[in-house]
């Protein structure tokens, strides 16, 4: 059973930033894509990054030149790094495995960011 755990979020005034942890045990993270999503109050559940198992990176458009997703296989543990962030980037941040464009396992328990402005 593939269990992941979010780390590293916190409260932080704009422009400021976070690098947000999610380590993996149960399956190796080499041999998956991984992303990142957040849902913020009242809203859908949305992808921000995602990784494939060969290293290319896809970001929604919303984060592009902002955040940067990577992973440290010996960790078994995939990052995102967050930049010069901005109120509405406030939520709760998780991690998931990807297959077939959908996440694969159930959700953890999540990391919070908050945003002052």
């Amino acid at each position: 059973q593939v269990q992941l755990v979010e780390s590293g979020g916190g409260l932080v005034q704009a422009g400021g930033s976070l690098r947000l942890s999610c380590a993996a045990s149960g399956s190796m993270i080499s041999t998956n894509n991984m992303a990142w999503y957040r849902q913020a109050p009242g809203k859908q559940r949305e992808l921000v990054a995602h990784i494939t198992r060969g290293g290319i990176l896809n970001y929604a458009d919303s984060v592009k030149g902002r955040f940067t997703i990577s992973r440290d296989n010996a960790k078994n543990t995939v990052y995102l790094q967050m930049n010069s962030l901005k109120p509405e980037d406030t939520a709760v941040y998780y991690c998931n495995r990807v297959f077939l464009g959908r996440p694969l396992d159930v959700w953890g328990q999540g990391t919070q960011v908050t945003v002052s402005s």
